[in-house]
């Protein structure tokens, strides 16, 4: 059973500038585990067992189906019998997504018990085309077998996954089970120094690897220099954007670094709870979570007074309810705080006024891993395993059309065309026509830029950016423009709405651009100078990195081709 949040909105945080937009929210303790509870149970969200928990919550119905409507986890009708949910984002779509599921459809047509469904990526974009049979992960070639062992009572989730080179993670400084954790027990020990952990951090040059590439020792000094005895941690294990699996592959294969880095972190900061907040679609990974919890529990190095330290450290898992804005941190914290995973306006940003109001460090779990290493070897040596001028170590997704998709850890400064060599290259020996390097929201780079070293910098001089690093592989050919299309149909489909132009921009570039593809594909000049006005206001006037990042590869793509053209063909 997911742990809950050790918390209660019954706290009166003080007002402050930024937050504004929370006063009317219920207090009370969150009512997102307990919907989790009862869909667990049912399979559904009864009518009467919600009418019972707002009589027992004393909450009105309307706050409980404000919560439903938002969460995409959650469902409001009982479930045909097995559940078929196939991917249709861009990875799958380049392995012929779409005709695989119009088969399905047809395929189980006339079966009751069988319900087959379109999702957003679940993050399964090495098996392209994916789907999920009940929650169990597969190809959807592997459909009819998979949904044969649901209906024979298998409810298993399937195992993990080992993409770890022979010699084994280059940023995993243990050989041995018996030496994990040691450079926590050093800093509990007192033989190295909150103090010295953040210079190094901040002397490695580490920064955010989710996306927003915030220095990461910067991130902790903030949240350490901040007053108050009572602080979080969380670690964003929500990865959700179509290319992005490296996150869950550092989950299953290296839970120890993660964690280390996540109570080194609270260690540091003096945060004493800390929060794993993984997506639901993670269920093998969260079982590996759950099992290294337990060792650390039996190693004494979660408790009252760890190792004798003085120091409390307790850590919970929270499963989203699902929706890719939760990756924005401020939406994260809204949703564990029992709200609908709406944005925050920032500032305050979270070190300052996170979680309940107090100062929260949230890194993501990339970020967390790179710690132990660190603190333990040095911000010198991290820095010399990057080449080209830049600085560690950076693990990515690699999909599309490669030939051996999966998850690699390279030299910060290798380039697009060597991280591909390394994947095998294009399939079927195929020339590569373009890329996205750090995933759905970053913009789509030509085969003219092979040769850029893949760093926050470089990447943006080339017109794109790291992102999420995940590098997603379109072979010569593909259309373009029907591509970037569908990363603006997810972006379209996963915004929250709470802001106008993310809501109302998105499903309208969305309309024109599959107007266009159904008419011959080509773009009017009309409609292209729309186009560019709708991604200069979204990126001007949304609130969040959703928003504002949403038509960039749409916009991208429209740079890259003459008047009139789609793109590549």
């Amino acid at each position: 059973m997911t742990a809950r949040p050790h918390a209660t909105s019954n706290q009166a945080p003080a007002k402050v500038p930024g937050v504004e937009a929370r006063a009317g929210k219920f207090g009370g303790p969150s009512l997102i585990p307990m919907l989790m509870d009862i869909q667990h149970r049912h399979g559904w969200l009864p009518r009467e067992e919600l009418e019972e928990l707002a009589r027992q919550q004393r909450r009105p119905l309307y706050e409980i189906e404000g919560l439903i409507s938002f969460y995409p986890h959650f469902r409001t009708e009982p479930p045909a019998g097995v559940t078929v949910a196939a991917c249709h984002d861009l990875s799958c779509w380049l392995a012929g997504a779409e005709q695989r599921i119009e088969q399905l459809r047809g395929r189980f047509a006339g079966e009751p018990d069988v319900a087959v469904s379109e999702i957003s990526c679940p993050g399964r974009c090495d098996i392209a085309p994916a789907a999920t049979v009940d929650d169990l992960p597969g190809r959807i070639p592997e459909v009819e077998r998979l949904v044969e062992q649901r209906r024979a009572g298998d409810t298993e989730l399937g195992p993990t996954v080992s993409y770890a080179p022979e010699q084994g993670w280059p940023n995993d400084p243990y050989r041995t089970r018996e030496e994990r954790y040691d450079t926590l027990r050093a800093l509990l020990a007192g033989r190295i120094t909150p103090e010295r952990v953040i210079e190094e951090l901040k002397g490695s040059g580490l920064r955010g690897m989710g996306g927003a590439g915030f220095p990461t020792g910067k991130k902790w000094e903030i949240v350490r220099d901040q007053d108050g005895p009572i602080k979080y941690a969380i670690c964003n294990a929500d990865e959700s954007e179509p290319g992005t699996f490296k996150d869950r592959q550092l989950l299953a294969e290296q839970a120890h670094l993660v964690l280390e880095g996540m109570l080194m972190g609270m260690v540091c900061t003096g945060a004493e709870e800390g929060i794993v907040f993984i997506r639901h679609e993670y269920g093998p990974e969260e079982r590996v979570l759950h099992d290294e919890i337990a060792h650390l529990h039996e190693m004494g190095l979660l408790g009252q007074n760890v190792l004798g330290s003085g120091v409390r450290l307790s850590l919970d898992i929270v499963t989203s309810p699902g929706g890719y804005i939760l990756g924005e941190e401020t939406a994260l914290i809204e949703c564990l705080e029992g709200h609908r995973g709406e944005p925050r306006n920032k500032p305050p940003f979270p070190g300052v006024y996170g979680l309940w109001g107090k100062p929260t460090l949230m890194n993501s779990v990339e970020t967390f891993a790179d710690v132990p290493v660190i603190a333990s070897r040095g911000a010198d040596w991290w820095k010399e395993q990057g080449i080209r001028g830049s600085d560690g170590l950076k693990f990515f997704a690699v999909s599309g059309h490669v030939t051996r998709p999966g998850v690699y850890c390279v030299p910060m400064g290798t380039t697009i065309r060597e991280l591909l060599e390394r994947a095998g290259g294009v399939t079927g020996g195929a020339d590569p026509g373009a890329v996205q390097p750090g995933g759905a929201s970053s913009n789509f780079l030509g085969p003219e830029h092979l040769d850029v070293p893949m760093d926050f910098g470089t990447l943006a001089e080339a017109g794109s950016m790291l992102g999420s690093g995940a590098l997603v592989v379109l072979a010569e050919g593909t259309d373009t423009l029907a591509a970037a299309t569908n990363v603006l149909r997810f972006f379209r489909d996963e915004s929250c709405g709470k802001c106008v132009p993310c809501r109302a921009g998105s499903a309208k570039a969305h309309d024109l651009l599959i107007d266009t593809l159904h008419n011959g594909g080509e773009l009017s000049e009309r409609r292209r100078q729309r186009l560019r006005e709708l991604e200069l206001v979204m990126r001007k006037s949304s609130i969040c990195g959703l928003g504002q990042v949403a038509m960039g590869p749409v916009v991208s793509v429209l740079d890259s081709s003459g008047p009139g053209a789609a793109g590549q063909r």
